[in-house]
Parts: structure tokens; C-alpha cells; sequence
């Protein structure tokens, strides 16, 4: 009869209506098939768990006691996102709905401590010395970024997993796109929350990107697509803002990967603090340019006195996905980003994602030496290729094969041939409500795993936004008193 159940009730999670009922089915299989019983037990050789069940004893024992100081003192020094190995791959792929009631025990009274910290009145515990403790702290502990890859049309899916985050406010400030994944980027990074619940709806965008051009235009060497129409495109979902009016409107960090069209260039991530002025929707053109789709693009920016002006007018730029489809290392240099969810479209890619961990056999060994031997073989050609001809195509697919495409969490779609074939072609309003729908279910498997491995971060950047506006209300309220005796 359990079998049976068991056998029903994963049938029903495939075809669950909404989230709600998806995690119901999910929490309940979990019990059917002894993954709760696995949460109960905190051992385990996938993590230190006698170090969290002491320090999760040690904070509560601080908290409920009063002791400031000490706990302080603590969080300082031992507060860091992978503390004995907590977000362990392994450690989420037991249960369908979180992980180890240790863990998320340890997450939560994290939490709790610094809400403590922020909120409570200490005579030893200064607000000057509590704006300190949380940046600092805060720092060490870094932060959450979504990453959107590129893949023409079927980076629509991204709309799905935006979704999904949005509506359970798990959606990272950090975000980042290229290629189709820029479009996504960009259109969340110019709108509001309060704005940003019809993006989903039926009509919410205009993504009709792609028009052919003549085929005059292709045999003289041209792009097979008209960019007009893709900026056009841009204009109407992005507008004309720049980088930093879009941070200023929305307070999201859009970042925008672009790659080099010409020799002795460097891929790019462009956002507010790298490319201030730059116009998002220039940037999205060119992170979108394919070599051979779309034609290479020069970027636009506002001058000093806020004209549209040409950006380093003597460059062009290409597909950001060629240089660095998930730029990770300048996202943690820019923006202390440490822990990182990927949104992957790419069809060269996604046939090689797994939601499992990879272990030892002869499928991972013939993969890995696949990838080597593509690597080894680009290298030697590229020594004696014509750095200016056939070399720099050698370059490009180089840079393709070297990348890393996975992040710490990972959500894909299953492509389908059809979908493949219509990669560079216009969508209808039922095709995009599908990719969305595609995106959203994807993302409810992982949920739980990204509330538990962002709260800790959420918690910070909530505390310091508190302590900030108190600043700011501080410092007011003795002008608004002199003002006041001055009317008296």
C-alpha cells in the first residue's frame, strides 16, 4: 500500500496546481519515504554537526541570558556562510523540502541573534558600535547573487525563476545576466517591486526581438538579424536610464556582460559602479549580439549634462556569454558576492546539468576527459593559429570551453528539440506564459534550499537598512527641534 502511495503521490507532485500544493505533496513524500526521519537525525559525514549543535547551544544560551558582549564576540568571530561545511551539496539532495533540522535550527538562531542585536537597547552596545558590527560582520559573511545565462529564447525561463523568488521575497539584490539572460536582468533591474508583478502577465513585455534582414544584407557579410529591431525591443521594456538610475529607482545591482568584438579587449561586466553612465538598454544590445545573428555594438552613454553620447566610440561589443557567461569572480570583487543562483538556458550546457551531485564512475571520467581534451586541443591550435584570423575564432571557443557555467544552486529547464529550432525566433504570449510557468515549477524544488542558505545575508542587509534609516532620523530630529524654537 506505501509503494502504491508513494507511487501516486509523486505523480501528484509532477502535476501539482501551485507552489502551495507542490510543497504540501513534496513534505508529505518526505515522511513516506524516511527523508523526514534523515532530518531528525543530526549526524552525519556530509557536515560538522557537532560544531553547529555547540554553537547553535552557545548563541541560544547568549540570547536568552542577555549577554551582549559575549554574543557579539562570538558572531564576530565565527559567523561565516559554510561553517562546518553546512551547504553541502549533499546535504540537499536527501529530502524534496530542506535539509538537516540542525542546520536549519543553527540558520534560524542566527537570525534571530542579529534581529536581537539590531533591535534591543544595550547601554554596552552603542548604535555607533552596533552600525560597525553589522558592516563588518556583514562583509565577511557576503551575499547572494542571481545569475542569468544566456540561450536566445529560451532564456525566457528566467522569467519563471524571477517569479518564483519574487513572490517569496528570496529574490537576491545582485543580479546579473547575459546575453538573453541581460534582457531578463535588465527588465527586472528597471522596475520596482510594486511594478514588477506584470512583467508576468500575459502582455507584461514586448519580446519581439527578431526580424531578418535582406539577403543582400547577409551576403555582404552581414548579421542575419536586424539589431533595430532588437533595441527597439529594449527601448520599450528598459527605457533610457542608465546603470545608476536604474540602482537609484529600483536599489537592484544589474550587471551586464559584454565581450570584446575587436583583439586586445577584455570582456566586461558592466553595472553602476564599473559603467555608471552607460545606457542599460546599449549594453542588453550588445550582451545579446550573437557574431553572425546580430551585428556588433557600440555603447551609449549619458554625458554631463544627461545627452545621449557614443562610449568608447572606436569599440564594438558581442555576446557577453562568449567572454563570461556567470561572472562570479567580479561579482565578488565588486559586490562581496560569495554564494551564487544560477538560472542556466544554455543548450550546449544544460544537457550536462544534473540536479545530483556527480560521483566517481566511468559517465563523469569520459565527460571530464571530453572537456580536457576539447581544452588541450583549442590551446595547441590556438599556438599556431593567425592571432588576428582563424586564431581569434580559436580564442573565442577557448574562452567558451574554460568557463564555468554552475553555480551553488542550480535551476534548468528541459529543452526540447522544438524548442531549439525556434532559439532565434519571435515568441507568442502563450509560448512566454509557458517558459514562465517552465521557470516557476523548476525553482520550487529549490526553494527551501535558497531561504535557508540566504537568510543569514537577508537578515544583515535588513538590520543595516534599519540602522541606517535610524542614523538618518537621528541626525534629522535636532535640525527639525531648531526649527521649531525658530518659529516659536
Amino acid at each position: 500500500m506505501s509503494n502504491k502511495l508513494i507511487v501516486t503521490r509523486q505523480r501528484d507532485l509532477e502535476q501539482a496546481a501551485d507552489y502551495k500544493e507542490w510543497r504540501e505533496i513534496a513534505v508529505e513524500l518526505d515522511t513516506l519515504e524516511g527523508a523526514a526521519a534523515w532530518k531528525q537525525d543530526d549526524t552525519s559525514d556530509d557536515y560538522d554537526y557537532l560544531l553547529i549543535k555547540e554553537r547553535l547551544a552557545e548563541m541560544r544560551a547568549l540570547r536568552k541570558g542577555g549577554d551582549v558582549r559575549q554574543l557579539v564576540f562570538n558572531l564576530y568571530e565565527g559567523l561565516h556562510g559554510n561553517i562546518g561545511n553546512i551547504t553541502n551539496p549533499a546535504l540537499y539532495g536527501v529530502a524534496r523540502v530542506g535539509t538537516k533540522l540542525l542546520i536549519e535550527q543553527y540558520v534560524e538562531e542566527v537570525a534571530r541573534c542579529l534581529d536581537y542585536l539590531c533591535i534591543g537597547d544595550f547601554p554596552d552596545f552603542p548604535e555607533d558600535e552596533k552600525i560597525i558590527f553589522f558592516k563588518r560582520t556583514g562583509t565577511v559573511f557576503g551575499r547572494s547573487a542571481l545569475m542569468l545565462s544566456g540561450g536566445a529564447t529560451l532564456g525566457m525561463f528566467h522569467l519563471g525563476v524571477i517569479k518564483a523568488l519574487h513572490e517569496r521575497n528570496l529574490l537576491p539584490k545582485v543580479i546579473s545576466g547575459s546575453s538573453a539572460g541581460s534582457i531578463i536582468a535588465g527588465v527586472v533591474g528597471s522596475r520596482t517591486d510594486a511594478e514588477l508583478g506584470r512583467v508576468f502577465e500575459p502582455g507584461g513585455l514586448n519580446l519581439r526581438a527578431f526580424q531578418s534582414v535582406s539577403l543582400r544584407n547577409i551576403f555582404k557579410g552581414g548579421a542575419v538579424m536586424d539589431g533595430g529591431q532588437l533595441e527597439r525591443c529594449l527601448a520599450e521594456n528598459v527605457g533610457e536610464i542608465s546603470f545608476t538610475q536604474a540602482f537609484e529607482r529600483t536599489r537592484r545591482i544589474i550587471g551586464i556582460t559584454v565581450s570584446p568584438a575587436d583583439p586586445h579587449q577584455q570582456g566586461r561586466l558592466l553595472n553602476y559602479l564599473a559603467a555608471p553612465h552607460v545606457l542599460l538598454r546599449r549594453a542588453i544590445l550588445a550582451s545579446c549580439a550573437v557574431p553572425g545573428v546580430f551585428p556588433p555594438v557600440m555603447l551609449e552613454a549619458h554625458d554631463y549634462l544627461g545627452r545621449v553620447v557614443p562610449y568608447m566610440p572606436s569599440k564594438r561589443w558581442v555576446d557577453g556569454s562568449l567572454a563570461n557567461d556567470l561572472p562570479m569572480l567580479r561579482l565578488a570583487r565588486l559586490h562581496n558576492c560569495n554564494h551564487y543562483i544560477v538560472s542556466q538556458t544554455n543548450p550546449h550546457i544544460v544537457p550536462f546539468m544534473s540536479d545530483v551531485a556527480p560521483k566517481r564512475g566511468l559517465i563523469p571520467l569520459a565527460r571530464e576527459l571530453a572537456s580536457s581534451g576539447s581544452r588541450g586541443a583549442l590551446t595547441l591550435a590556438r599556438t599556431h593559429m593567425d592571432p588576428y584570423g582563424a586564431g581569434r575564432i580559436i580564442n573565442k571557443l577557448d574562452n567558451v570551453t574554460r568557463q564555468k557555467y554552475s553555480g551553488d544552486v542550480n535551476i534548468f529547464p528541459r529543452h526540447t528539440p522544438k524548442q531549439l529550432l525556434n532559439m532565434f525566433s519571435n515568441l507568442t504570449d502563450d509560448e512566454i506564459q509557458r517558459f514562465i510557468r517552465d521557470g516557476d515549477r523548476a525553482t520550487w524544488s529549490k526553494i527551501d534550499r535558497i531561504r535557508n542558505q540566504t537568510r543569514i545575508s537577508r537578515t544583515f542587509d535588513e538590520c543595516i537598512g534599519i540602522l541606517k534609516q535610524r542614523a538618518i532620523e537621528k541626525a534629522a530630529a535636532p535640525r527639525k527641534k531648531a526649527s521649531l524654537r525658530a518659529v516659536k
